[in-house]
């Protein structure tokens, strides 16, 4: 029994060594516990030096010199700083892309729970393949550097590969919790700006009454009048720009400045104006929108309308003082 704790524990770090490096690699490891072990040793010495060895995998790592891990302590910093940094980016230009590409497709037939349902379903399913994708190939970079880096330094390695010194704190900004500006806002900017543009330019086809039919819905009056509409795509045209411009420079500044609230503040209040101008026409709305709607609620059209417009504009108004506002509070803070 003594013997063959010896032989299984040789053979279960052998097994794990290259074929022509086990024979030499067993006869230096059974000379290594003969002579750990007293004269007329029990089985409790055996494992008492098995032990003081350790688990033969990890043994056995040290033979080949090569590290258990996938991603070592040494790279495991920057590979993670990369993944982070990737990951948004990939996935806020896939869902872009996908936006834009059912945008300038979309035949106008379709109904806005459908549309909706269609935009999220590929938008999950692209951003699942593509982390997926980056998670794969920046793990096996990351792999194959690591087995075939030779030097034996693990300390890790900064994000310009590298070692640590106290003069690289000087390359990084301090930003206080308070200020931060997280990728998942500006996702949620790029993401809110797709979604508002879409319904913009196909209002006529998504913004209405539905009615539900069966197991689905269908959508059965417009409620925007889709050539007023287009009246002012020019103007509209500029502030998706500003808001897109806005989401990526609030990403690479990754904080809150007077710059940015100023900037941000002008966006909300040019987009306040803007849509005034708009909702105010007395031609967006479509007659016989009006009329089921003051049907409906029982009030006159003129009513309708003043509640409607007046709803609006007051809603874009307060959303923007709050916005415009938590800016400035945000750049404020120390």
């Amino acid at each position: 029994m003594k013997q063959n704790l010896i032989e299984i524990y040789i053979q279960e770090v052998t097994r794990r060594l290259p074929e022509k490096s086990r024979e030499d690699i067993g006869l230096e490891l059974r000379s290594t516990i003969e002579d750990m072990l007293p004269d007329n040793y029990t089985e409790e010495d055996v494992k008492l030096s098995l032990e003081k060895l350790g688990n033969p995998v990890t043994l056995a790592s040290g033979y080949r010199d090569q590290p258990l891990h996938l991603i070592g302590p040494r790279y495991y910093d920057i590979y993670l700083s990369l993944l982070k940094m990737i990951l948004p980016i990939a996935g806020v230009v896939v869902l872009l892309s996908m936006i834009t590409e059912y945008f300038i497709g979309y035949s106008g037939q379709e109904a806005v729970l459908n549309v909706v349902l269609a935009i999220m379903g590929e938008g999950i399913w692209g951003l699942l393949e593509v982390g997926f994708q980056v998670f794969f190939w920046l793990t096996l970079v990351f792999a194959i550097i690591e087995r075939t880096d030779k030097r034996k330094d693990n300390q890790p390695l900064t994000t310009s590969f590298n070692k640590w010194t106290p003069d690289d704190l000087k390359n990084i900004t301090y930003i206080p919790k308070k200020k931060a500006i997280t990728k998942c806002e500006v996702f949620g900017s790029l993401l809110w700006t797709a979604i508002w543009a879409t319904l913009y330019f196909y209002a006529n086809h998504l913004v209405g009454v539905y009615k539900g039919i069966g197991n689905g819905l269908d959508f059965i009056i417009p409620a925007l009048n889709q050539e007023v509409l287009f009246r002012y795509w020019v103007i509209v045209v500029i502030v998706i720009g500003l808001e897109i411009t806005l989401a990526i420079y609030k990403f690479i500044k990754g904080q809150w400045t007077k710059k940015v609230a100023l900037f941000n503040a002008v966006i909300e209040v040019i987009a306040t104006i803007v849509t005034t101008v708009i909702v105010i026409n007395p031609d967006l709305l479509q007659q016989e929108f009006i009329l089921y709607m003051t049907d409906l609620f029982n009030l006159t059209a003129g009513q309708f309308q003043a509640w409607l417009v007046g709803g609006i504009i007051l809603i874009f108004v307060v959303t923007a003082i709050i916005n415009v506002l938590d800016g400035f509070r945000k750049a404020r803070h120390h």
